[in-house]
């Protein structure tokens, strides 16, 4: 296996750097702009656990999270190219479409029952992801093992919630 895709120029590699980056981001600011109004909303209103983050820890905790996200898929892309690694970065797209979800469904539609079913499926594809970038390099398997850890507690988070807050 080679390190990087042939003829992959600097300008080049950065410049996939740029687009995955900004295409992460852009996921995080459209589920960003469906959780910001209910922050001190709906969300204010529901019953959290004892062990419930402040909410000013989830935007740097997520910036840093999509960030790594990014990075990982880059250097999958680096090193096999959209074609070589055509499943890897399929399951990187699925997962984030489920992030996505996740914050419309737990937020835009209030359904935290539907969010748990929805970040259940999410955790799956965050270790397939995982174990598949790890295949093609190590390094990024392992940036995407902070996610699953945040998104295992957010499940946690999640299914509580729900739990308590009946209807």
């Amino acid at each position: 296996m080679s390190t990087t895709t042939p003829f992959l120029s600097p300008v080049r590699s950065w410049l996939g750097l740029t687009v995955i980056l900004i295409g992460c981001f852009a996921v995080a600011a459209v589920g960003s702009s469906v959780t910001t109004p209910e922050i001190g909303g709906w969300y204010a209103t529901l019953q959290k656990p004892p062990f419930n983050p402040p909410n000013w820890i989830f935007g740097p905790v997520w910036t840093l999270l999509y960030a790594m996200m990014a990075v990982a898929a880059w250097l999958v892309w680096r090193r096999q190219g959209v074609t070589g690694a055509r499943g890897a970065l399929a399951l990187f797209v699925l997962q984030l479409l489920l992030n996505l979800a996740w914050s419309i469904l737990f937020f835009g539609l209030r359904s935290p029952g539907a969010a748990l079913v929805d970040i259940l499926l999410l955790w799956s594809a965050i270790l397939l992801t995982s174990r598949t970038f790890a295949i093609h390099s190590r390094p990024a398997g392992l940036l995407l093992l902070p996610y699953l850890a945040w998104v295992s507690f957010a499940a946690v988070l999640n299914g509580w919630i729900w739990w308590h807050n009946p209807g």
